[in-house]
């Protein structure tokens, strides 16, 4: 897999995918997100990356993805192995998902 390449102002675009789940589905979502990034993300034309993120308080998942551009973030959302993993995943939490272009970057 791809190392996560934040750079402000390229073409490359941001998911970011909040799920809200019960404590005892946070697990089994991650595990399917994980499948899901392996097994069907990785190898659409235009991924980049993903960071499968887990709160510590067990009501959250978020997943911080990478794709190349706008328009092959497209093309998997209309993929239909693409989309029985996103139906999975909605199965187990509500999803609140976002596309952005960084702006800045800092770092120490």
């Amino acid at each position: 897999m791809a190392t996560t390449m934040i750079s402000a102002r390229s073409e490359m675009v941001t998911v970011v995918n909040v799920f809200t789940v019960s404590p005892d589905h946070q697990q089994a979502l991650v595990e399917l997100l994980e499948r899901a990034t392996a097994e069907v993300m990785c190898v659409r034309r235009g991924f980049v990356s993903a960071n499968i993120h887990k709160s510590l308080d067990g009501l959250r998942v978020l997943n911080y993805a990478q794709w190349t551009s706008h328009e092959t973030y497209e093309a998997m959302l209309a993929d239909r192995f693409a989309q029985s993993h996103l139906h999975a995943a909605a199965e187990l939490g509500i999803s609140e998902s976002h596309l952005y272009r960084v702006e800045s970057v800092y770092h120490v």
